[in-house]
């Protein structure tokens, strides 16, 4: 199985804290970092060293998405909260829902953990982390 790891935080999250909280979703998921193929966020998280440093460490591809775009994504979980600050009423399920294609699933809705919210979706069969193919390099959709 394919994972796509979707992570909202906070401006500034220590990458410990950050690594720790993904880390802890997947392995009471039963899974390992060699079973992600994509951490995927908010544009404007993906900025933030911590979130760029574990893509590049784990060897992750590293998707950013517009709120706008997370914000049609249907989640389980919606927060008027994050809606009021950020755009989008989710960011965590909707990215890895999002990076997981239309045939994905998730597999953990969102946990927090340390200002830190992690989501994974399994990607759809016979993507292996191309489920965003579709998008260009501004992430807008193209094609569909």
């Amino acid at each position: 199985m394919t994972v796509a790891v979707g992570v909202g935080a906070r401006p500034g999250v220590p990458a410990a804290v950050l690594r720790a909280a993904v880390d802890a979703v997947l392995s009471s998921a039963g899974l390992t970092p060699a079973d992600v193929s994509v951490l995927a966020t908010v544009d404007r998280r993906a900025a933030e060293p911590a979130v760029r440093d574990l893509a590049a460490d784990r060897g992750w591809r590293l998707l950013a998405l517009p709120a706008a775009v997370l914000a049609q994504q249907p989640v389980p979980n919606p927060s008027g909260v994050v809606a009021a600050a950020v755009g989008t009423p989710s960011v965590a399920e909707a990215a890895a829902l999002s990076a997981a294609g239309p045939a994905g699933a998730l597999l953990t809705p969102k946990r927090i953990s340390g200002g830190v919210t992690v989501a994974l979706a399994a990607l759809a069969p016979g993507l292996n982390g191309a489920a965003t193919a579709g998008w260009d390099r501004s992430h807008r959709r193209t094609g569909h």
